[in-house]
């Protein structure tokens, strides 16, 4: 498992008690004794205004294909988790290095480093 690749997993939810299966963005590898990963979310409910931290996933756009997503999408880089790599249930894609460098982007600007 790779940082870029798109997995369905179990993601918490942020308000209630319990996990929900989603697609998720790899953003580390699974690190530890006890291996986990931080994570973040996509959703297929876009937003009416999309934030700054989110990127819009087109499947029919060529720079999102490899993302193997049924429908446009929007990862919202502002919900992470970190997840033991138990709750990681298949591999669904992977983004191309032009949005993986959109991600680091994103990432870097949200968290102002």
């Amino acid at each position: 498992m790779q940082p870029g690749e798109i997995f369905i997993a179990k993601f918490p939810f942020g308000d209630v008690p319990g996990m929900k299966l989603r697609p998720v963005l790899l953003l580390t590898e699974t690190l530890g004794p006890i291996p986990e990963a931080v994570v973040a979310y996509i959703s297929s409910v876009v937003p009416a205004q999309v934030l700054s931290s989110d990127l819009v996933i087109d499947p029919g756009k060529p720079e999102y294909t490899n993302t193997h997503l049924k429908t446009i999408s929007v990862l919202r880089l502002h919900k992470l988790a970190t997840i033991h790599s138990a709750s990681i249930v298949r591999f669904l894609g992977v983004l191309s290095d032009d949005v993986k460098a959109q991600v680091d982007t994103k990432l870097r600007n949200l968290l102002k480093l």
